[in-house]
């Protein structure tokens, strides 16, 4: 597979497009950062719970004509959260991204629950990371540390990428104690992500047995539980009120939408205490 980088180019320019889905975390949750601060417009596609086929991609890449912008960009996300912690199978990423690099894409994943997939399925995250020219990880998801995000890429990509950093005023100075951190997780927390997927599917179980509950999508690849509430029953913010008062904590993503997130600070035994209050609101 030819990278980017064996092109002679290794980013985008403003004015360039990038292709993602449309629930894609870097186009939904980052206030715009792409249009703002790199002056990259999105060509969002809405996917099969986070994962794009190459069907809906082959006509996509604009036409070479000034009148339109350059396509440029081709971005996933491993594991998708919107898509409900959904592990994108391998093959398709092969496909897409070779694809995309046969057409002089430049791809990029943003793997921050990276990890997850690799836990889930038992494929080595440089197996993950091959078919894209950058990958971004983060270490304080299920990873448990308290801080920090890690980029990689060719020697070059990285070497941009750090002044473009210092650019957006992300520098940071004693940042030892940070990497710290993050080397402990890399040593000490990456197995044990399975507890966090075993947890999750004591949550999702529950929901599943749940008359007024509705996993969306219907079942948990990794730590992330999606749900919605049947509005009859009653809101997303009330049954998170709810959960709250029994020292449950649960993200409301909308008038009719929950999410559960699994991970080092939460034990088997606080997931069954879940399963077992929503099994007390069903009767």
């Amino acid at each position: 597979m030819t990278r980017a980088a064996d092109r002679g180019a290794t980013d985008t320019m403003p004015g360039d497009e990038m292709l993602c889905e449309s629930t894609c975390h870097i186009y939904v949750w980052e206030a715009g950062g792409p249009a703002a601060l790199s002056g990259v417009t999105a060509r969002t596609i809405p996917g099969d719970y986070g994962v794009l086929t190459l069907e809906q991609l082959h006509d996509k890449i604009r036409p070479g004509n000034d009148h339109y912008v350059r396509t440029r960009l081709l971005c996933l996300e491993n594991t998708h959260n919107r898509g409900g912690g959904r592990v994108y199978p391998l093959p398709i990423i092969q496909e897409v991204c070779q694809w995309a690099h046969q057409n002089g894409l430049v791809t990029h994943l943003d793997g921050a629950r990276l990890w997850n997939a690799a836990i889930a399925t038992g494929i080595p995250l440089k197996e993950w990371a091959a078919p894209f020219d950058s990958v971004s990880v983060c270490f304080s998801k299920g990873m448990g540390a308290p801080v920090g995000s890690a980029l990689a890429g060719s020697k070059e990509f990285i070497a941009k990428a750090k002044r473009i950093r210092k650019l957006f005023g992300g520098g940071m100075r004693q940042g030892g104690v940070i990497a710290a951190a993050a080397l402990y997780a890399l040593d000490h927390h990456f197995e044990r992500l399975a507890e966090d997927h075993a947890n999750a599917q004591i949550i999702a179980h529950a929901v599943k047995g749940h008359k007024a509950l509705r996993l969306d999508p219907g079942y948990v690849d990794t730590n992330l539980v999606w749900f919605e509430v049947d509005p009859t029953f009653m809101s997303a913010k009330d049954l998170a009120g709810i959960m709250r008062e029994h020292g449950v904590l649960l993200h409301v993503a909308g008038p009719t939408t929950l999410r559960a997130c699994t991970h080092l600070d939460v034990s088997k035994a606080q997931c069954e205490k879940v399963a077992d209050i929503l099994n007390r609101l069903d009767r």
